[in-house]
Formats: C-alpha cells, structure tokens, sequence
C-alpha cells in the first residue's frame, strides 16, 4: 500500500476533518455574536469558508483553528466572523438593533414627530431581511399607522438582491427563527406549487421601496432619515471612503437621527458626527 500523501482528502474527501461538534460550536458562537442562524444546510459552505482561513493560517486541523477562536484571539475572530457572515443575513440580525429601535428610538418618534412622518435608509439590504425586520419592529410600536407616514428606503448594489428583496419570497427555513406572533401577523405561506415557501405580506412591502444603488455613485435621495442601518457594509472600503461614506450619510440623518453599523465595524478615527450610545450605535451630535 503506497503511503498517504501528507495533504491528501480525508476518506469523506475533505482537506480536513469536520465534525457536527465543530459545526455546532462555529453555529453557536456566530448566533451570539451576529444574531444569525446556520442550519444544518449550511454544514458545508462553513467548511468551505473556514478551510480558506485554515491554510492561510498553515494550520492542519479545525481543531487547532477552534482553539483560536476560543482563545479570543481578537483578529482572527474578525475575520471568522466576516468569512461565515458574507453575504448572509437573516431577520432581526443582531437583535439588540431592534430591541432599542422598539424600546428607544420608535417611542421618542412617537413622542415628538408632531409632522407624523418618519423616514427611514436601510443601505446595503442584500436579500430584504433587514428592511423587513425594521418594518415589523415598526409596526410593533404603531401597530395601527392611523395617519402615520412611515417610509422605508432598501437599497443595495446587487440587482438580484434587490429583486429579491422586493419579491420578498423567501424558504421556510429563513423564517425559522420568527416568534410566533411576527409569523401569523407577517407572514403568508405559500400552498400548491408555493408549498416551501412565504411571502412577507402585502402591508409590510407596501411600506418599503427597494431600489439599486451604488454607493460609490451620486445619491438621488433627499432624506432627511430618522434613523438608518448600514451594517456589514463598509467594512471591505478604506478609512478615505469609509470617511467619505460617513459624511454623506451624516448629512442625510436627521438632528438627532440614529445609525446603526455592523458588529465588526467602528466610527473611530473615521467619523466624529456621531456618538456611540451603544453596541454599535450611534446619534447624530451636528
């Protein structure tokens, strides 16, 4: 038997071996840190995304990677966390978001915005998923609008995202992780040849408007927004367009307004027209 060569497949034709425990433990430390949800489907994408990080690293086994993470090795967690959470997204993505949008912002508006017109930017939307979870929180704080003007602009600069998005046709299994109330309020599930599927309801679409934009480009938009989410966004720019990006959004928050970024990314040294208030949180102060 001639001998094994040192970087030859695993009998399950995999570089390295990857266990249910090892999933289960990448599954739950992405939830607390992002608020996603990797179900089982997901088992080989993470393989896939995480063995690039093991060869860069010159390591022979997830073993030794998981060691590092536990570790909490600070710029290998970072880059754990953006390789898994590329391009995914699911509703109510880190929920203490939405927690202080429900419990803070939503009721000072609600308070104070005597003109009742509230205008929202979800930039860089993907799938939808973000928009729609801004628009049930929305509606959680007013569940009848009863005159309210409430608009929410999703941009993105993937046109099939968009599309996507504006569909707002999704598997089961992205809902999964709904409680039960979002469920039966916003959700209709599809029957027949739908069976598998949902669609976020005819009231919740009819508060968004889905649009293509790339942020590199000139903004048709007007604002001034209440409050907006750019999360997970700028995080693949420079510190110059980071800046740059920052300042323009700056000038269509409201006074006051509030900006909510991704779990990986920080205003430091970038901008200083917002105050952190919390975990990735932040209040226009001019």
């Amino acid at each position: 038997m001639s001998a094994v060569k040192k970087n030859a497949p695993l009998l399950n034709n995999r570089e390295f071996e990857f266990s249910a425990k090892d999933f289960k433990y990448i599954s739950d430390v992405i939830a607390d840190r992002t608020g996603i949800v990797l179900s089982e489907a997901k088992h080989d994408m993470v393989y896939s995304r995480l063995s690039r990080r093991l060869r860069e690293l010159k390591l022979t086994e997830f073993s030794q990677y998981l060691a590092l993470i536990k570790s909490g090795h600070e710029e290998e967690i970072l880059a754990f966390t953006n390789a898994i959470t590329t391009n995914l997204t699911s509703f109510f993505r880190e929920k203490h978001h939405f927690e202080y949008l429900r419990t803070k912002v939503l009721p000072e508006l609600k308070r104070t915005k005597t003109d009742r017109r509230i205008r929202v930017w979800s930039a860089g939307c993907s799938s939808g998923e973000e928009p729609y979870s801004v628009a049930m929180t929305i509606r959680d704080v007013f569940p009848r609008l009863d005159g309210w003007d409430i608009k929410i602009l999703a941009t993105d600069l993937d046109t099939n995202m968009v599309q996507t998005a504006s569909d707002g046709v999704y598997t089961e299994e992205r809902v999964a992780g709904l409680d039960k109330a979002h469920l039966k309020k916003w959700v209709n599930r599809g029957k027949g040849e739908h069976e598998g599927k949902i669609r976020m309801s005819q009231e919740l679409r009819d508060m968004i408007t889905f649009k293509q934009l790339n942020l590199m480009d000139e903004w048709p938009i007007s604002g001034p927004f209440d409050f907006m989410f750019c999360r997970n966004v700028v995080i693949y720019f420079n510190k110059d367009t980071q800046r740059e990006l920052f300042e323009r959004y700056a000038n269509l928050v409201a006074d006051d307004g509030h900006l909510f970024i991704g779990h990986s990314e920080s205003l430091n040294k970038v901008s200083t027209r917002f105050d952190l208030i919390g975990q990735t949180i932040y209040q226009k102060i001019e």
